[in-house]
């Protein structure tokens, strides 16, 4: 099978799967997700599993979503871009309103 440059781009932006708590600590442990996130997230988890009944594991997937969320916004190429926007619009709404 031959391997071509559109391939291996395609394969960089490919979405990590995210399916079990396993996967999660994968990608955190990998680097994807924010700084800190590998921490919060077993500290988050615990707080949920102890607080969830073995009927009600509403707050364990909470946070498997959350996190979930958190990597995948983490990967996206655009995250940047947008997160540069937000603040130049902030400064631009700082400056019309007459603070430095």
């Amino acid at each position: 099978m031959i391997v071509g440059a559109q391939q291996v781009q395609a394969d960089v932006h490919a979405p990590l799967p995210l399916r079990t708590i396993g996967d999660i600590r994968a990608a955190l442990r990998s680097g994807h997700g924010f700084p800190g996130d590998r921490e919060t997230f077993e500290e988050d988890l615990q707080r949920a599993l102890e607080s969830s009944s073995e009927t009600d594991l509403k707050a364990v997937a909470t946070v498997i979503v959350d996190y979930r969320g958190r990597i995948r916004l983490y990967q996206d190429p655009d995250f940047d871009i947008a997160v540069q926007e937000g603040i130049d619009l902030a400064t631009r709404l700082k400056r019309e309103d007459g603070n430095p």
